[in-house]
Order: structure tokens, then sequence, then C-alpha cells
């Protein structure tokens, strides 16, 4: 029988729990919140969840778990009675009793104390009352018509075939960016420059709090998202609940779902689920590696041909022979193929990584899904850099560094059988953690006179490399004007030449733009097909980068602060083909939103001091804007239901690009880190 909470073990002291709580504020609320509520890397320590996944276990669990594993790549950072003062803050914090007797930081005497013994049980939800005798009570007309308008959504859902996916209905979004080409560009023309000005709140939801980059998809005027575990089905109109799924165990970040056929597929830490549309239930769960392995998903899956394609992030711990991307049956979650995203001794690439053996190699995360191209059938993914830079660099100079295949690589793979087509990589032995893991744009381009099938992606450096789709032919680069790490690239390979003045030295500080944020990141582009613009949310960075043999990371990087009313972020749109830059447009706050561009002629994005904003395509003009709550760090969608255009964009949990890149300008405020609110706009209702 449970403790009373009055009867709760004190296994601690307050001086004790005080001192975790300055180690946790200087060292760990970055990623876990001020207020131990979740934020960018990692999840919320106070609350339900926390104690239903520690209370059953020892002490010695939870010290053992944060000394090995916190920060991620950086265990055992501090000495062993940090470890146990952080653990006796965050009893405290959940409701367990200070004591006059310290938490030791002794394995043996930490596996005497449960955590059940010191932490009061989670407060039992009430028990909702039993209807009278004679039947449940009536409800009223209202409701009942309610209820019959949510089955009729409901059971009008067509499935989502591959046709769907390859050309969607008008005033859908099926698909991450809109389209297997990741354009994120909509057709819809309703919301035009005209008057765009007029667009007002049509709805807002409440999703579940955390960290959540999330893009909803629309379908037959069904609007589905998720936040922290919980899944969601709302009517596209009205914003009524249709139905919900909640995740029982951890889930990660959410930057994307996929639907197809009649299943909606969510990527939840290491597992991938597959729900049902009309109902929420779930058809399969199918568990990818273990929880405990160090690596979760940073990104929802792709649907084609039968085949849900889901590639694994977070290769930041040692996880023997990187990330991969795996293929799954979509109607029955079993596992079709495995694609390693670092090359593997005796396979092609595999002697690029300094005769280092499987498991140190490290890296090569999917942090962005994949597009697809339906005609050539090819698959597109783009992978991150390493994160041990001790593997590329066996030398005393940066000179001597590896390739590291296939990091910082744009893969063309089989969806049939994870044939790898083709590789291209951006940056080969990338030691500046300036991956090039972001959105593949496939377009068609006129270049020379002639039509080429292309795909296009930018790293952190905001250098824009265009392939030939079909062979991964190098073709062109258009640089942003944002970094100072490559002084040349070849124009018939692509082969970039860094700046000697970067090159690492051991113990030198080395100044490179841009910072770790990136002069671009998981932000996405969006781009026109009618008028082949590229539309480019930026911020301006800059790092001193330092190379320390030996230590966690073998390096480490300082942020170099703007001036005060320095500008940080812009926007700016370029011709793709021709690389010219129509305009751009600069303001102090950073963005940290995706672009959307729209057949109205305009696009929507938002910035860090809340902003979020309509512009006409051409100029970079604003023509409307709205403050929310909190600042739009999502993917922005449109999409129409009986005939009216709507805008969505989730607003909070942005994660830890956001919380970092915001410090570049530290005048602009923030609410506190939790809430996540789901905002959709439309024209007035003509009269």
């Amino acid at each position: 029988m449970a403790q009373a909470p009055a009867e709760r073990a004190a296994v601690f002291t307050g001086d004790q729990a005080a001192r975790g709580q300055a180690t946790y504020s200087a060292d760990c609320s970055a990623c876990h919140g001020p207020r131990l509520g979740g934020g960018p890397g990692g999840p919320p320590l106070i609350g339900d969840a926390f104690r239903s996944r520690w209370q059953p276990q020892t002490a010695e669990a939870l010290f053992s778990y944060i000394r090995e594993k916190m920060p991620p790549g950086a265990g055992r950072s501090m000495e062993d009675p940090a470890y146990a003062e952080i653990v006796a803050h965050l009893l405290k914090a959940n409701g367990a009793p200070a004591g006059a007797t310290p938490l030791s930081a002794d394995a043996s005497q930490l596996r005497s104390v449960t955590l059940a013994q010191a932490v009061p049980p989670a407060p039992r939800a009430p028990k909702a009352p039993r209807p009278p005798r004679g039947g449940a009570p009536a409800l009223d007309s209202v409701a009942l018509d309610s209820q019959a308008r949510h089955r009729e959504i409901l059971q009008r859902l067509r499935p989502v075939t591959d046709q769907m996916l390859r050309d969607p209905p008008a005033g859908s979004w099926l698909s991450w960016r809109a389209t297997y080409d990741a354009h994120g560009f909509s057709p819809a023309a309703q919301i035009d420059r005209r008057n765009a000005k007029h667009l007002g709140v049509a709805w807002s939801w409440q999703l579940a709090g955390g960290v959540n980059q999330i893009t909803p998809l629309e379908h037959d005027g069904v609007l589905f998202v998720a936040s922290a575990g919980r899944v969601q089905a709302l009517d596209a109109a009205t914003g009524d609940l249709l139905w919900q799924y909640q995740r029982p165990t951890r889930v990660g970040i959410s930057r994307s779902i996929a639907i197809y056929g009649e299943l909606l597929y969510y990527a939840a830490e290491t597992s991938v689920v597959a729900l049902d549309i009309h109902t929420g239930k779930v058809v399969w769960d199918r568990l990818i590696v273990s929880p405990d392995a160090g690596v979760r998903f940073g990104a929802g899956p792709i649907a084609a041909k039968g085949k849900i394609f889901q590639g694994m992030g977070y290769c930041i711990e040692p996880y023997p022979g990187g990330c991969f991307i795996v293929a799954l049956d979509a109607l029955t979650g079993q596992e079709l193929w495995r694609f390693n995203t670092i090359a593997r001794p005796g396979q092609p690439g595999g002697d690029s990584w300094n005769g280092a053996p499987v498991d140190e190699r490290y890296g090569a995360s999917v942090w962005i899904a994949g597009s697809y191209d339906p005609e050539l059938d090819l698959l597109f993914f783009g992978t991150g850099q390493t994160y041990k830079t001790a593997t590329l660099i066996r030398g005393p100079s940066i000179n001597d560094r590896a390739a590291g295949l296939y990091t910082d690589t744009t893969l063309a793979l089989r969806p049939e059988t994870g044939q790898l087509v083709w590789h291209y990589q951006h940056m080969p032995g990338d030691v500046w953690d300036l991956d090039w893991a972001f959105e593949r744009t496939v377009a068609t381009l006129d270049i020379g006179g002639k039509k080429r099938r292309t795909v296009t992606t930018a790293g952190k450096i905001a250098v824009f490399d265009t392939l030939d789709a079909a062979t991964g032919q190098y073709l062109f680069s258009r640089d942003m004007g944002l970094q100072t790490l490559v002084t040349a690239i070849d124009p018939r390979t692509g082969a970039k030449t860094v700046n000697p003045e970067v090159m690492p030295e051991p113990g030198k500080d080395k100044r490179v733009c841009p910072d770790t944020l990136g002069g671009r990141n998981w932000q996405s582009t969006a781009f026109n097909p009618r008028t082949g613009v590229l539309y480019a949310p930026l911020n301006e960075t800059c790092m001193i980068w330092s190379w320390l043999p030996g230590g966690p990371f073998d390096w480490t990087s300082a942020r170099v602060w703007p001036k005060p009313g320095e500008t940080v972020g812009r926007l700016a749109a370029v011709d793709l083909a021709s690389g010219r830059t129509l305009w751009t447009r600069k303001q102090r706050a950073p963005q940290v939103s995706a672009v959307l561009a729209t057949g109205g002629g305009l696009i929507f994005e938002g910035t860090k001091d809340r902003w979020f904003r309509a512009s006409d395509d051409r100029t970079g003009k604003v023509l409307w804007q709205v403050r929310l709550d909190a600042s739009p760090s999502s993917f922005p969608i449109t999409y129409m239901v009986d005939g009216v255009q709507y805008v969505a964009v989730t607003t909070g949990g942005g994660g830890s690009h956001e919380n970092n890149i915001g410090q570049l300008a530290p005048e602009i405020t923030s609410p506190a880190a939790g809430g996540v609110t789901l905002w959709v706009f439309r024209l007035p209702p003509r009269s």
C-alpha cells in the first residue's frame, strides 16, 4: 500500500537540493526548461510522466542515468556528488520532503532507496459520475448535431492513394511540405495580395505542451496534428476535436506526420505507430531500436509505394555504425530494409573513416523527412555531420581529415530495396557541426536552355547546391553570403575549398561564420514551381571554434554576439536557375519558422518576436501580420474546406534552436516554455 504524503521518506537535505537546483539551472535548463517542465532538448522532469517512469525504480537508477547520459554525449562530466545533488533537486521538485541526511553518491546506498519511498504518487483522475438509473442523461440537440457532424466528417475520409500523394487534391495538405518534392507550395489562391490584410483568426486549439515543431496535415476537412505524444484529429473548419490518441511512453520531438491509405503514421521516440484515420485507434506499433539506445527520431516519415520510410536521428552518443533509414510495410509495420547512413568497412566509402571500427563512427543523423520523385522512382534523404571528430582528424592538422561518408550527404535510394543509386557529399570531413541535413527540393529547372530534373539543398552555411536528380551530377551552387568557411567552389564538381584561416589547429580559436545554429537550419525553404523562385529563411550568426583533441567531442564553440540593434534574421528570394537574388528583407528578430508559398502571390513566415506575417512574394513587402502568444517555430500550411482557404501554424515549444538563436537578440522576450497552440486564420465570411 502506498504511503500517505506525510509519510514519505526524507532521503536528502534542503541544502543538497538547493545546490542541485543551481547546477541544474546552469547545465540542464537549456534542454529541460528552467522550471523542469520540458524544453528544446528534453522531456519534463516534473509531474505525472516523470513520476510514472521513475517511481518504480531506485534512486541509483535515476542517478546512474543522469551521470552516464546527461548531457548527451558528455556523461560523467561532473563529480558524483553533483549528480546526487541534481537528483535531490528533482525529488524535491516532485514533492519529496527534505530531511537531515544527505542523499549518498554511493551506488550501493542509492540502490536501497526506492523513489516510491520518497516521491508522492501521481494524483488519480477523478472518476466520472455514474449516470442515473434509467440510462444516461439526454444530450441537448446542439450536442447531438455536433456528434452527428463529427461522425459524418470522419466517415467521408477517403483512403489516401499514391496518386493523391503524387498529385494532391486542390486545397489539401497531405505531406510534410505539401507535396513529395518538398516545395512547401500550395496553389490555393483565395487569399491573395489584395485581400491578405483582412485575415483574422478562424479558431485556435491548445495542443499538449512540450517540445514541438509540428506540421499539421489536412485531408477531406480533417486536420491532423501531433504534440508531445498526443495525436489529434480536428474539424479543419471549426477546430472541434474528432478523436485523439495519447502515447503512453516517451515521444521525443515532433516535426511531421504522414498519412497513407487509411492510416496516420507518427514517429514517437524510437517507435513508429500507425493510427486509424477514422478513430485514432492503434493499428500497429513498431519498435525500431531500444528507447535506451541513445538515438531517437527527429522527424516524421514519408509514405510511398506501400511503404513508410523513416530516418533515425540524434546519433550524438555512441551508437554503433551511426544512424540509418528504415522502410516499413505500410499495412503491418514489418521492417523491409535498412540503409546505414555511415559507410561500413568493405562497402563503398567504407575506407573514408581513417580505418576506425564501426563503433567509433558517429553521426550522419537524419533530422528531416525525405523527398520522393515518382518519375525517377528515387527517395532523397539528407544526413548530418559527425560529432566525434577524432575519427576524421588523425594527423596534426585538418588537412589530414578523412571524408566520413555518408555525413553531410544527399542519398538517392530505391524505395523497393533501399539500394543506393547515387550519393553526393556536400562537405567532406565536416568537423565544424555545419551539417547538410535539411529538405531536398526536387524541381524542373531550365538550365542552359534545357529542362533538367534537379534536387537542391543547403547546409548550415547557407550555400545551396543543385544536383541532377537522376544521376547526382553537380550542376551549380548559390551562396547566400552568410559564411566564411568556404572560399571557392569548383564549377565542375562542386568541391569546396575551405578557408585556410579557419582550419583547425589544436587549442587555437578560429572565428567561423555561421555558428553551429547555422545561417539556415531546420526551418524549410519554399519553392514556387510557377516562377522558379526559392524563399529562404536565414539568420546571421558566427562563432569562435576550437579544436580540443581528447575532449568529449574534440571541439568546442562559443557564440559571437551581435551588437545591440544589428540584424539577425533575414528572408531572401532567389531565382534558383539564374542565381539572382530578387529581394532580401532583414530584421533584428531571428527567423524561426519555415516558409509557406501560395498561388495567391504570398509567402507566410514568422520570427522570434512572435510576429506571423503574409508578404508579397515579388517584393517581400509585408501585407498582413499578427502577433501570437509565442513564436511560430514550426511549419505553416494552408488548406481549403467548403470553398474557404485557411492558414494554420503552431506556436510554442520550438526547441533548442529557437531558444539559442533567440539569445542573439536578448531584448526579445518570450513566454515561459511549454505551451503549444495551433492557430488557424481565414478571410472574413462574406455577408
